[in-house]
């Protein structure tokens, strides 16, 4: 037995093991640093004398003076910006204001005007309840601020009579209230400053002295509306503020407040002539004109420039409307006015109105607004090719007008080409649609496509106009590609633009039917019958026949002829009135078409059927329709079908039934009952001349 004190010492025994190998590394680590430096010595690492050299000149200059950059001031809006310019359109997809409720997603123009009209009114209710209910629209969470989203004020607030509360109402544009608070504060014997003057003038002359048409409220009765208006009204979108047209009318307040005026300066001569013009007081304008002439006062470029608008409806011959455009813009150079953009703009619309001489003075206009240094806008030009469109088809024959048409527009383009442009004028809409009218009637295709390249330069298509403005360009534009270019570029096309910027009308969809057919790609029939259906044009009888006249025009492979078949049956849905809606009438053509496609494919017994509504339908089949059915019957063998073909030509009356059932006799086997009916209908003559 061990006693305790010849135990083995444990806690020694296991640090022996830690101590040799403690001894074992610090004799080896003298080796190991000893030839680390060894190293070292020998090898540079790439620190040569050059780079040595550069390292020692950026630690001189790193020690002089730290230029601290400009911080970047960024717009509250730069985020938003920097998103939007990574989104590109997605031609697939509908317009941006529909993507909110897809089930709302319009599918044709029509419903397109429907939900456009249907937003814009939710829009201006959902308007009119906030503002009328602002106090419960107190807080702003929008970052940035967007002003629209907020209440705005409505409601009068100042009650007193004072100047402040005159110009509260013209600020709110309430005319009666800005009318009577105006003659309240003459008869306290209050004096209005004059700048508030000049705004109570423009307010009354703008709106003609009445207030002006809320949305949502009735039309007023004295309101009057051109037939001009009447006409640009059909077909597009439009608000109801649009169509309000007003006359002006003798010594309205306008006049009174004027009359009453102690000094009058040329701003507020300014307000009435603008006004008179605007609301169709011509020959009133230019008397009012003369008026400030005799009381030895300067016109401002905004009464030269409705002036100018206004010279052809004061003159009936071409060269007094000339002559007097040139006389304002004498005086106007007399008086020191330094003419604006909008002041040959308007002297080229006028000239639009002035016959022959309008091609030779618009060019001199032309010229003017470059040595000025002023820029034309996209409505100059909209007016040059007007001005060159009206005057050639005086002087020439209608080739060489447009060949003049193309030359002025290959000119236009070639100054226009890459430039971005914004909106300076309100005709400036009116360009695109216009050039675009010009290359579809001269089909010229190159000069199409240089257009539309300059629509789509930077934001320029927001100067296509409202929607109908819109369809009518790319309508065009559509129709010079189906009528020029291959027809796998303008289905490269068809797909690009529709439905997100365009939707097809009828004679958009035919033009393309006739591309398919010029480019022998009728086999596409079917899949444009579906877009037919999906864009709501199903129910156009002239666009459907044209369908099936294409379809059984021709015979085709089996594949082709079996989608046709396909197709034909759901166009005669459509004549039966599915999805509720109203049927098409049925026509002879699209019985008989209907009737040969479904032959073509082996589809007999559709066929028959088809055959049977000949007679509910009170039409008569084509004998040579009769003869494709009894080939078809030949081949499969089927006598009591012939029988019975021929006795439903004999219930039409039909000069060939006696030609059928000798056929019948001589090609099927017949029973002696089917022979006995053949020969009695063979014996029937056909009747003489």
């Amino acid at each position: 037995m061990v006693s305790p004190s010849q135990k083995p010492p444990v806690c020694n025994n296991m640090a022996a093991p830690g101590r040799h190998v403690g001894h074992y590394i610090q004799r080896n680590s003298r080796f190991l640093i000893h030839n680390f430096e060894q190293l070292w010595g020998h090898r540079s690492f790439g620190w040569t004398p050059a780079l040595r050299q550069q390292v020692a000149e950026a630690n001189e200059e790193s020690t002089g003076t730290i230029v601290i950059p400009r911080k970047k001031t960024w717009s509250k809006e730069a985020v938003l910006e920097a998103l939007a310019s990574t989104v590109s359109r997605d031609p697939t997809a509908y317009s941006y204001q529909f993507q909110d409720d897809p089930y709302l997603s319009p599918r044709t123009s029509s419903e397109f005007k429907l939900y456009s009209l249907s937003q814009e009114s939710g829009r201006s209710a959902a308007k009119f309840f906030v503002n009328s209910n602002s106090k419960f629209f107190t807080k702003d969470f929008a970052e940035p601020h967007i002003p629209c989203l907020m209440p705005e004020t409505v409601s009068l607030l100042l009650e007193e009579q004072s100047e402040e509360a005159l110009k509260e109402r013209i600020n709110l544009r309430k005319v009666t209230a800005a009318v009577d608070m105006y003659d309240q504060l003459l008869q306290a014997g209050t004096a209005v400053s004059m700048e508030t003057t000049h705004e109570l003038l423009d307010l009354i002359c703008l709106y003609c002295d009445r207030d002006p048409v809320q949305e949502g409220e009735p039309q007023p009765e004295d309101m009057e509306e051109s037939g001009e208006e009447v006409k640009k009204r059909k077909g597009r979108f439009r608000r109801a503020s649009d169509f309000l047209r007003f006359t002006w009318r003798e010594n309205n307040n306008a006049e009174r407040i004027f009359n009453l005026l102690p000094e009058r300066d040329t701003r507020c001569y300014s307000a009435l002539i603008r006004g008179m013009v605007k609301h169709g007081a011509y020959a009133k304008a230019f008397s009012m004109y003369t008026d400030m002439l005799n009381n030895r006062m300067t016109a401002d470029v905004h009464i030269f420039n409705a002036l100018m608008s206004a010279a052809p409806d004061v003159r009936d011959k071409y060269n007094e409307r000339w002559d007097l455009i040139a006389e304002l813009l004498n005086q106007m150079s007399q008086q020191k006015v330094q003419p604006n953009l909008l002041t040959f703009n308007s002297v080229l619309k006028a000239l639009r109105r002035c016959g022959s001489l309008a091609k030779t003075q618009a060019l001199h206009t032309l010229n003017e607004m470059k040595a000025v240094g002023i820029a034309p806008s996209l409505a100059s030009f909209d007016h040059i090719l007007a001005v060159f469109s009206k005057a050639g088809g005086f002087v020439s024959s209608p080739a060489s007008s447009g060949q003049g048409n193309t030359d002025i527009l290959q000119e236009v383009m070639s100054e226009l080409a890459g430039t971005s442009f914004t909106c300076q004028d309100p005709n400036d809409v009116l360009f695109f649609s216009s050039a675009m009218r010009i290359c579809l009637d001269n089909k010229d295709l190159e000069l199409g496509y240089k257009v539309h390249s300059l629509v789509e330069q930077g934001e320029n298509w927001r100067l296509l106009g409202d929607p109908y403005q819109q369809s009518i360009y790319y309508g065009r534009f559509f129709n010079l590609l189906c009528m020029m270019e291959h027809i796998d570029v303008v289905l490269k096309w068809y797909r690009r633009l529709i439905p997100s910027l365009y939707y097809p009308n009828p004679q958009g969809l035919r033009d393309l039917l006739q591309a398919l057919d010029t480019d022998s790609r009728l086999d596409l029939l079917p899949t444009i019958w579906k877009d037919i259906r999906t864009l709501g044009h199903d129910n156009k009888s002239d666009l459907v026949e044209e369908l099936l006249t294409l379809m059984a025009r021709d015979r085709h492979g089996p594949e082709v002829q079996e989608a046709f078949a396909v197709c034909a049956l759901d166009v005669k849905s459509v004549f039966d009135g599915d999805r509720g809606r109203h049927s098409l009438e049925w026509s002879t053509s699209a019985l008989s078409h209907i009737t040969s496609l479904l032959l073509r494919a082996n589809k007999s017994q559709q066929a028959w059927e088809m055959l049977q509504l000949f007679k509910t339908k009170n039409r008569v089949p084509e004998e040579g329709l009769l003869e494709d059915f009894l080939s078809m019957y030949h081949s499969a063998g089927s006598s009591q079908r012939a029988v019975e073909l021929v006795q439903l030509s004999a219930s039409f009356c039909l000069s060939a039934t006696p030609r059928l059932a000798k056929r019948t006799l001589a090609e099927f086997n017949l029973t002696e009952e089917q022979r006995a009916v053949l020969s009695e209908l063979e014996s029937t003559e056909e009747p003489s001349d």
